[in-house]
């Protein structure tokens, strides 16, 4: 009988020691989940934020601003356009005139 009262008690122990464990796991790794759920609304917010950012670095008036100032570009108006004739168009014209 001692014997196994002896083993019992072992049983007891062993499967005490495995709950101690397995409860202290299961804390660490609802911890670590409590992390990334964090995380993840962190990265969702700067994920917003960045596309917002986007958007409005995009917008026309934005783009004109940064080819007027950066590129030194300027409206094309009618007193400094220039319109070039294609050679297509200097080659027709003189076959034209040949009969």
């Amino acid at each position: 009988m001692t014997r196994l009262n002896v083993l019992l008690l072992l049983g007891l122990i062993f499967s005490a020691v495995y709950l101690v464990r397995v409860s202290h796991e299961s804390r660490r790794l609802f911890a670590d989940l409590d992390k990334a759920r964090n995380e993840e609304r962190l990265l969702g917010s700067e994920f917003e934020r960045l596309q917002s950012d986007q958007q409005s670095q995009a917008t026309p008036l934005r783009v004109e601003k940064t080819a007027r100032d950066k590129l030194a570009m300027r409206s094309a108006t009618p007193a400094v356009t220039q319109y070039v004739s294609g050679a297509r168009s200097a080659s027709t014209a003189s076959s034209g005139s040949a009969p």
